[in-house]
């Protein structure tokens, strides 16, 4: 069980944070930070061999592929929600769910699974290259966040809620998302050693 204090702290800082290093940031900024996030994911990954991708370190966590099989299955959509926000518009449908994957990612085929996210992650920062520096709308899109914090016993334990972003919030989480997989990705790969 979390706090209600826990709770609200957490709640504020992800705030702050998409805020101070999304909402207020420049376009360009917001798009270079993206793809700097993007190529240490890529450098990451041109390591993982195809024999490696699948295994997991303990059999209840993901392996690094169904890592990367979540990034893309979120990713997809994510570019979609972006492009609705870029056309001053709320995605249609609601957000997308956290622990999003395909039906069979570990069945994908790792090189395909590789060039499939590069190519979405190409997509993205195409739209975001393309953003004037001056653009401004008023759209909001639903995005499920995902924070770790201590519950009552000390335990680290996923805190999710569903909250309002405007464009530069929501594509700065792309950053995040990436980053926080890709320690999990390496995570995994120690273990396996």
């Amino acid at each position: 069980m979390i706090d209600d204090t826990t709770i609200a702290t957490a709640r504020a800082r992800a705030r702050e944070y998409l805020r101070t290093r999304g909402t207020e940031v420049p376009a360009a900024e917001i798009r270079n930070k993206v793809a700097d996030a993007f190529a240490s994911l890529d450098t990451f990954l041109a390591g993982v061999s195809p024999a490696q991708a699948p295994r997991r370190a303990k059999p209840a966590e993901w392996s690094v592929q169904e890592v990367v099989d979540h990034l893309l299955e979120t990713h997809r959509p994510g570019l979609d929600e972006l492009r609705c926000l870029l056309a001053g518009q709320r995605p249609p449908e609601p957000p997308i769910p956290a622990s999003l994957q395909s039906r069979a990612p570990l069945l994908r085929p790792w090189p395909w699974l590789l060039r499939e996210l590069r190519e979405v992650h190409g997509e993205i920062l195409d739209a975001l290259g393309g953003v004037p520096a001056d653009f401004e709308t008023a759209a909001r899109a639903p995005l499920v966040m995902v924070v770790n914090v201590k519950d009552r016993d000390g335990a680290v334990v996923p805190l999710a809620w569903v909250e309002e972003h405007d464009w530069k919030a929501y594509a700065i989480t792309w950053r995040l998302h990436v980053t926080d997989h890709m320690k999990q990705a390496r995570a995994v790969l120690a273990g396996l050693t």
